[in-house]
Formats: C-alpha cells, sequence, structure tokens
C-alpha cells in the first residue's frame, strides 16, 4: 500500500483519497452519529426524568412528615 501512495502527489493522499472515502461511507457516517446523538438525548431525557421524580417525591415525604408528624416513613 505504501508503495502504491509513494508515487502520487501529496494532494492525493491527503484530499482525493478523503473526499472519497467521505462521499462513499457518508452516509453510514451520519446515521452512526444520528443514533449516538439519539441516544445521548434519551440519556438526558430520562436522567431529568428521574431526579424530577426524586425531588417531587422528596417534596411530597417533606411535606408529609412535618404535617403529620406521627406517622411514620415506613407506613406505606
Amino acid at each position: 500500500m505504501r508503495e502504491i501512495f509513494a508515487g502520487m502527489p501529496w494532494w492525493v493522499k491527503w484530499v482525493a483519497v478523503p473526499v472519497i472515502a467521505l462521499v462513499v461511507f457518508g452516509g453510514a457516517i451520519l446515521s452512526a452519529i444520528g443514533v449516538l446523538i439519539g441516544l445521548l438525548f434519551k440519556l438526558l431525557v430520562f436522567v431529568a426524568l428521574v431526579g424530577g421524580l426524586i425531588y417531587v417525591v422528596r417534596k411530597f415525604m417533606a411535606s408529609s412528615s412535618s404535617s403529620s408528624s406521627s406517622s411514620s416513613r415506613g407506613d406505606w
């Protein structure tokens, strides 16, 4: 492979070959990036929903335990 590229001009190695690779594999690269971005977005939504749920449960537990001090936390 090195012998093939040895006689070629610099622009073939550094411009033409990467452009051809992007044209051929561009769709696969874009779809892989799209899948990664989609997974990252879903992960962020999951973390936000779990964090919101924990916040709401803690607020509810704090308000219910302060209003009725006779009930224990293990009732439900």
